[in-house]
């Protein structure tokens, strides 16, 4: 009989099943083909957080046997594992071994961050404990002696203690679960340094020592702990980014069984040969073919056009996109995880995967931290050891060394200056997404457009209504008004007083135009071959030619359409040029109307009628031919490319997914923001190397004086401080950086961009 209460032993196995992870069966269930024998596993990672996580999970699971590739995206917290052979390697198992629990993916399933919130106690806490010791070490300063030192020490040791405890345990957690696999990352000396500083100063406030270094070691943690709130902050958005990509699908469709039933399947259901029905104003599910019926299909998802698609029996259709005008029927001819969607899913993923390379600054330079401060501060213990044989002075110069060393300044670098330039962007109208892109932005020479939506307002516009009769523009309108599609908003625009004009019956023909009756005649708004047909002659192919209004066959007037410039397009196009960009334009628009946008704006160099594999197959073969890409889209079609650019902006009428993809959101109208953003993110650029540069200036004259031992624990953490003051003040000159674009050649490697499009 078990002493345990009931259940427990039930709990047990319950949890020991959890941290067993999934089966081998169960992999190869959730894996999927990806060609040539290789199949493709995708596991999360919740404690996965810096480049030493990446580099052990890579190197380990690379070494089995059948491993193909292995790669961790840092931002979803996901290891994408491709392996031949029928038998799935023991992923699981060998991410145990190295302290990693990991489980299938599922990017539904996937919430927040849950470490987000427990980072932002932690600051709060040390930041609270932080200012409320360094009140009492004022008083200490300023000559406090004996009982009343000792007073203002016990204190600041009830106040660390709790607050290193608990903010510190983010630390401690992640160094420990290292320590105990044999291995070693940042956490480390981190938990080292914190804990050492602690331990002396209640030595020195038990043995009623003159110093204590309390203030150092809360402080110490709450920089840090600062650094990787942001870094969290920026994954999740990230994740975000996808997340919204993927909501973007049905969630199910009515199913026409062979029998006529029909049941509504989830979309994880639908397989391959199923017939769908789709109603007006449903999205696709799955690629299919249409079989029955014809519409009107919002297509902007794959071509990032605002003018409908017309389809019919035959046509292939794709996942995401959304009927618009009439019911059809459609064969299934791929699930969903082979979809259109899905690809584009995972391009932005693949995208932002390689963008990993891009890392800050600081924070390649912080990647000799651990082993550099490790052997530094043993190395002075051990030389003071032999040449005084104090082993209280060896340890507290050891820690002085420590805390000396902490990264503090350099990890305020990049992001103070971040901060300096967010406010000042978003002052002018402009959102920084990502601080790190300022970085990168300062340091693109190409800038590649969208069109529609971007360069334009991606909205159709009435351009010849004057050359209309009013009465013809008035019975038009007030057709229009009964319709959702986008032309036919324009002419209701055009009109807007005309909707009061009432008609005898009114419907709309899926992929034709709007028919309506009124005093026995009989008015037609749609495209010319259908509106002028006879009665009985409206066949799909005669639906060809502009659009026009027809009554009883005969043509009343004919509509021009343009999509107009956006606010300062032309202006911003020679601001780039004068900063020595190259400027590109790639749409999925026809060739004649991006020739005219291109001409218009004397963009030199332009491709039309492309797909969103096509515009990110561009960008990358411009990254592979040496050249920094900024993108500038705001279609679901751009999230690809603007995932896989250098860096990318996007305005704030943007798709929801466009903007999370990308960098920067400007949220005026004019395009003005983006040589703004440029110049600002130069300047910010400088200002990071200025900082990186006092962060390693400070360490090389610091780290000598604390080894010799002419700095105290307390010194070191007021010198630390100070460098972080200094790095700060720096940053600060952002706020008086001019805004001038800067004089430079034109036309520079402007050769090498056509030759990286071909």
């Amino acid at each position: 009989m078990s002493c345990c209460a009931p259940g427990t032993e039930l709990a047990l196995e319950v949890d020991g099943a959890k941290r067993a992870g999934p089966s081998k069966d169960e992999i190869l269930l959730a894996s999927r083909d990806v060609g040539q024998g290789v199949r493709q596993t995708d596991l999360a990672v919740p404690d996965v957080h810096c480049a030493a996580c990446i580099q052990s999970i890579e190197g380990e699971l690379c070494k089995l046997q059948g491993v193909e590739a292995a790669r961790v995206n840092l931002s979803t917290k996901r290891v994408t594992v491709k392996w031949a052979g029928g038998t799935p390697p023991p992923l699981v198992e060998t991410l145990q071994g190295i302290g990693y629990e990991s489980h299938l993916f599922d990017l539904e399933a996937s919430g927040k961050d849950e470490g987000l919130a427990e980072l932002i106690r932690a600051v709060a806490i040390s930041g609270f404990a932080a200012g409320n010791i360094m009140l009492l070490s004022v008083s200490v300063w300023s000559g406090a002696e004996d009982s009343t030192r000792d007073l203002f020490h016990w204190l600041s040791a009830l106040i660390a203690l709790p607050a290193l405890a608990f903010a510190g345990r983010i630390f401690f957690r992640s160094a420990w679960n290292v320590l105990r696999h044999g291995r070693m990352n940042m956490d480390v000396p981190i938990a080292i340094g914190v804990s050492l500083a602690y331990a002396m100063s209640l030595y020195e406030t038990v043995n009623h020592g003159s110093h204590a270094y309390f203030d150092a070691s809360v402080m110490l943690l709450f920089f840090l702990l600062i650094g990787r709130t942001l870094d969290h902050v920026m994954r999740e958005r990230a994740r975000v980014a996808v997340k919204g990509l993927s909501r973007l699908v049905a969630r199910g469709a009515t199913q026409i069984a062979p029998d006529g039933t029909r049941n509504y399947l989830p979309v994880a259901e639908i397989e391959p040969g199923m017939s769908l029905l789709v109603a007006a104003g449903e999205r696709i599910p799955v690629d299919a073919v249409v079989t029955e019926g014809a519409s009107d299909l919002d297509c902007s998802l794959v071509t990032g056009e605002s003018d409908p698609r017309k389809v019919r029996v035959g046509d292939a259709v794709q996942a995401g996109t959304l009927n618009l005008t009439g019911p059809m029927t459609l064969n299934a001819t791929a699930a969903a995880k082979d979809s259109f969607l899905a690809e584009m899913v995972r391009m932005m993923e693949a995208a932002e995967g390689g963008r990993a390379r891009y890392r800050r600054i600081a924070d390649r330079a912080s990647a000799l931290y651990a082993p550099v401060v490790h052997l530094t501060a043993f190395v002075t213990f051990l030389g003071w050891m032999v040449a005084s044989g104090d082993w209280h002075k060896a340890v507290t110069i050891a820690i002085a060394v420590l805390i000396i060393t902490c990264p503090c300044a350099l990890g305020l670098a990049v992001p103070i200056v971040q901060v300096v330039a967010a406010r000042r962007l978003f002052e002018k109208g402009v959102m920084v997404k990502d601080g790190s892109a300022l970085e990168r932005l300062s340091e693109v020479d190409t800038v590649v457009f969208d069109k529609t939506g971007t360069l334009t307002l991606g909205r159709p516009f009435l351009v010849n209504s004057g050359e209309i009769r009013r009465e013809a523009l008035d019975i038009a309108a007030a057709i229009a008004a009964r319709s959702i599609h986008p032309l036919s908003r324009a002419i209701a625009d055009a009109a807007p007083a005309s909707g009061s004009l009432s008609f005898d019956r009114l419907a709309e023909v899926p992929g034709h135009g709007m028919e309506a009756y009124r005093g026995g005649r009989r008015y037609r708004l749609g495209r010319a071959g259908w509106a002028s047909a006879a009665d009985g002659a409206e066949t799909f192919d005669a639906g060809e030619g502009g659009t026009v209004l027809t009554c009883d066959g005969a043509i009343l007037a004919e509509f021009r359409f343009e999509d107009r410039l956006r606010e300062g397009a032309a202006s911003t196009i020679s601001a780039l040029k004068a900063l020595g960009l190259d400027v590109v334009m790639l749409t999925g628009d026809r060739a004649d109307v991006a020739e005219s946008v291109a001409r218009k704006l004397s963009i030199p160099h332009f491709e039309a009628a492309l797909l969103p594999g096509g515009k990110t197959e561009r960008i990358e073969a411009m990254a592979r031919a040496g050249r920094k890409v900024l993108m500038v889209g705001d279609g679901l079609n751009d999230a690809p490319a603007l995932a896989a650019a250098h860096v990318s902006i996007a305005p704030a009428t943007a798709a929801d997914v466009g903007r999370n993809a990308a960098d920067f959101v400007f949220l005026r109208e004019s395009l003005a923001a983006i040589p703004l953003a440029l110049t600002v993110s130069r300047s910010a650029g400088g200002l990071i190397r200025q900082n990186l540069a006092l962060a390693i200036i400070y360490n090389v004259i610091a780290v000598p004086i604390a080894i010799l031992g002419f700095v105290t624990p307390l010194i070191a953490a007021i010198a630390m401080s100070m460098s972080s003051v200094l790095v700060i003040a720096n940053a600060m000159r952002l706020n008086g950086a001019g805004e001038a674009p800067r004089q430079s050649p034109s036309g520079v490697g402007a050769d090498r961009i056509a030759g990286a499009m071909r």
